[in-house]
């Protein structure tokens, strides 16, 4: 995106509105503003409790010319144009900004690995503190703990625990924040046999609203405020505060059996579906797979832990035997495999949208062939079906201390998913949009009498009754701790959770 673009969308100025309500004045990009709490009989100010905070770390303003590239989203689809970027490159960074947005009255959104997939980390006039710098990881083998900085994405979180033998559930997707996947739940290959990313979650340091208008970052673990770790284990994401760091449970993992099978066209789906949702879901629980419909094929990934290449084939026996899939196992290192099934982000499609849900019983024939059907009219190839196994294995278990994900009965999590257009080139997929949007909608509507529940890291917008579908019984407990941590709603988005009336 160019200046140039950015101009013909119209942008709003650094003047104008920038939230309910919320006005900025130039001055306040210049330097620090001071905040009042109102005035006293003579008219004089009372200053508020907290100081006049100053933004600190790698700042980019409107207009600054890396602006563009600072500002936009993974998702092309959704075009937002902050005030003001902090790339906060310590905890204290992220205090000031917190406390800079509250002093003077801004609009404010997180962000760490720029996925947020209804563009809910950007904010049009406001202000985006950004973690993505902060990348640290300090790993413990004996004691089989990692600490890491919420900037790190998934790869490099993979790689690094890797590098000494060891593994976290992680998603597929390496570019995407490893602190936002975990804090909204979180699963992978991994996740029958070590549970969702969230489970591992033991800690985390987290910049709260405090007082009037400032901020202070304080440790969460299942010995202090372990109400709150409950309440970031599925349901972390922008909603009590800004995670700065998180600590993990670890596991040892040497190497793993990655097997991938494709079925050209469609004629084999719903054998191949069947097979696989009766059986995987099931099997050994080191094994993790996922299905992958697309217009023209079908593919299946498994990642056996720990596994050979016997044995990864054994496992999925009833689903190869269906057709005749070609097929290939690698034997290695869970990093050295991860990284070798990452697509360059330039050569995704630059605008996406999916519809996430819960499967708790097998589908029938007629589901199946919803998705068939769906799938032999996609707007696009990228467009594609999506599945993940979960059924027996660890992610069933509550870990220690609980934790506000609620699907963990579910055999399996799906998704359609429509992506089109070029990234890096504005409206290259205006065309096709009205059409991927409609065939998207259709599509998970056509799937309701099958599935339920719904994904927060995958966030259907429009859905009625979102809290219910994202946390089930959870919602009034999330909104109690939230009436703790951020009683005055500072963090607030289009899907985020209110506190608890008094």
């Amino acid at each position: 995106m160019t200046m140039h673009d950015i101009s013909r969308r119209k942008l709003l100025q650094a003047t104008a509105a920038v939230g309910a309500g919320a006005v900025v004045a130039p001055a306040a990009l210049a330097g620090p503003a001071l905040a009042t709490t109102g005035t006293d009989g003579s008219g004089a100010p009372i200053w508020a409790e907290c100081p006049p905070a100053q933004l600190t770390g790698r700042i980019v303003r409107f207009g600054d010319p890396d602006y563009p590239t600072a500002s936009v989203g993974w998702d092309e689809l959704f075009v937002h144009n902050p005030l003001v970027i902090v790339f906060a490159q310590n905890t204290q960074d992220v205090v000031n900004a917190l406390a800079w947005s509250r002093q003077n009255n801004v609009a404010l959104r997180v962000r760490s690995g720029r996925h947020s997939l209804e563009g809910w980390s950007n904010v049009d006039n406001g202000i985006v503190i950004d973690v993505s710098e902060l990348k640290s990881a300090d790993i413990n083998p004996a004691a089989l703990t990692a600490r890491v900085g919420a900037g790190l994405n998934q790869l490099e979180a993979v790689t690094a625990l890797a590098q000494q033998g060891l593994a976290v559930t992680t998603g597929t997707e390496g570019s995407v924040g490893l602190s936002g996947a975990t804090l909204g739940g979180g699963f992978g290959f991994l996740t029958r046999w070590l549970g969702m990313a969230c489970d591992s979650l033991i800690g985390a340091e987290i910049v709260v609203a405090s007082g009037a208008n400032g901020a202070r970052a304080i440790e969460v673990d299942l010995r202090n405020r372990a109400d709150l770790l409950w309440a970031l284990r599925g349901a972390g994401n922008g909603n009590f505060g800004i995670v700065t760091s998180l600590t993990y449970r670890v596991a040892p993992l040497r190497s793993v059996a990655y097997l991938q099978a494709t079925w050209p066209g469609l004629d084999d789906l719903r054998g191949v579906f069947d097979r696989w949702q009766r059986s995987a879901p099931f099997t050994d629980v080191r094994l993790g797979t996922q299905l992958e419909i697309h217009k023209s094929q079908i593919l299946l990934f498994g990642v056996l832990a720990e596994g050979t290449e016997a044995e990864v084939r054994a496992l999925l026996a009833p689903v190869l035997s269906v057709g005749s899939p070609q097929v290939t196992v690698q034997i290695g290192g869970w990093g050295e495999v991860y990284a070798g099934f990452q697509v360059p982000t330039e050569d995704e499609p630059a605008n996406w949208k999916f519809f996430s849900q819960f499967t708790r019983k097998p589908f029938p024939p007629e589901a199946i062939e919803v998705i068939r059907s769906f799938m032999a009219v996609a707007p696009t190839e990228d467009s594609n079906f999506f599945t993940q196994a979960f059924g027996v294995g660890a992610q069933a278990k509550q870990p220690a201390g609980g934790s506000a994900f609620p699907h963990r009965d579910a055999i399996f999590y799906s998704e359609p998913g429509a992506g089109w257009g070029t990234r890096g080139v504005p409206d290259s997929g205006d065309p096709l949009t009205p059409a991927a949007q409609a065939w998207i909608a259709e599509f998970s509507q056509a799937l309701r009498p099958y599935v339920d529940g719904a994904y927060v890291n995958v966030p259907n917008i429009g859905m009625q009754e979102w809290e219910t579908a994202y946390w089930g019984p959870n919602v009034e407990r999330l909104r109690r701790v939230k009436a703790v941590y951020d009683p005055h709603n500072v963090f607030q988005y289009e899907q985020s959770i209110p506190p608890a009336s008094c």
